[in-house]
């Protein structure tokens, strides 16, 4: 799973924290990468790495995004969205919206961690009782919630959750800088159409997504909401 977070934990104008993310089968990595990088050669074809899909920059008009029309900006968003919904249908989107009141004064990120990891857990624990055992790894964007996170992890790995112990792991999460990956972007992406689906009522990017969300049987397992 490639994860990141939307919304902050400390600005009182936000009513709303999201952490969420995409699981991807390993083969399938490649060629969403590769289909995120021909939109963002669009936008500099002598170099598209340099090119970073974010969410709040892209659709605010922030750092390089400051000359290109908002009309453009959102409708990359959509394409970018809409790799990951037209991808396979083995690539699921996971994530948790707290209201900060509702939870407060717990920690929002601790709390979405929890709801994160164990639903993500849950995802491979169903495979494994399909008969397609995997272990999971969690990717998450370099962040101020690096040490939390790390600390979660091993402490749900050995002493357990509120629903159990994680047992479909295979490490501990892993940090990268967002300008490497262009999964941590899709990511990013994921989480802010989340965002700003619960925050500001737009509902643009996240109807993109929305059949992506975990679920069996039915029921929608891989969107918890502390509403």
């Amino acid at each position: 799973m490639y994860a990141d977070e939307s919304g902050s934990t400390n600005d009182p104008k936000q009513q709303h924290f999201v952490l969420a993310g995409l699981s991807v089968f390993e083969r399938q990595g490649f060629w969403i990468s590769t289909e995120l990088d021909n939109i963002a050669a669009e936008i500099n074809p002598a170099d598209p790495g340099s090119v970073e899909l974010h969410g709040s920059p892209m659709f605010g008009g922030k750092n390089m995004w400051r000359k290109i029309p908002k009309e453009t900006r959102v409708e990359l968003i959509k394409r970018a969205l809409g790799v990951l919904a037209n991808a396979h249908v083995s690539n699921r989107v996971f994530g948790c919206v707290i209201n900060k009141a509702a939870i407060s004064p717990n920690d929002p990120v601790e709390f979405a961690f929890e709801q994160l990891s164990s639903r993500f857990d849950q995802y491979l624990l169903s495979l494994h009782r399909a008969n397609d055992s995997q272990r999971g790894l969690i990717i998450f964007d370099k962040s101020t919630y690096e040490t939390t996170i790390q600390n979660l992890a091993a402490d749900f790995r050995t002493n357990g959750h509120t629903w159990g112990v994680l047992r479909n792991f295979a490490e501990v999460p892993l940090f990268i800088d967002s300008r490497a990956s262009r999964l941590i972007q899709l990511a990013d992406l994921v989480a802010y159409a989340i965002f700003r689906n619960y925050e500001f009522g737009d509902n643009q990017f996240y109807s993109i997504i929305e059949h992506r969300i975990d679920s069996a049987g039915g029921l929608r397992h891989g969107l918890y909401e502390r509403l």
